[in-house]
């Protein structure tokens, strides 16, 4: 399964790459990583599309947003399950999240085996 990790924290891969070292290592997920919603959306807009199922974005980035991003994506690329990730959660946000068509929201810190377990839910 290919995602993309879209978050303006540099350190976000190594951390993916670690947790997820052992789906990394078998072959099971493959991770794509863009630090922005517009180098996502570049990315998306050059033939990518196709290859992603999942995409996992931050809410609170400079520039276009998480939740503007996910907005785009589901007119453009509906096909597309959307994680949005944020640290701070709060009704509003998460309220939006939901009525622009999210399929999961998590909290920062990220648990990661509630993220793997919705990640197995969607390959099932």
């Amino acid at each position: 399964m290919k995602i993309l990790v879209v978050d303006d924290e540099l350190d976000i891969q190594s951390l993916f790459q670690q947790k997820f070292k052992n789906e990394l290592k078998e072959g099971k997920i493959k991770f794509h990583f863009a630090y922005s919603a517009e180098d996502a959306l570049q990315f998306l807009d050059t033939l990518h599309a196709a290859e992603i199922v999942l995409i996992l974005s931050d809410i609170n980035m400079p520039g276009m947003t998480g939740l503007e991003l996910l907005r785009v994506l589901k007119e453009k690329y509906s096909h597309l399950k959307v994680f949005m990730i944020t640290a701070y959660d709060d009704e509003e946000k998460h309220s939006k999240a939901i009525k622009y068509g999210a399929d999961k929201y998590l909290t920062k810190p990220i648990d990661f085996e509630e993220l793997k377990n919705a990640i197995q839910s969607i390959n099932t």
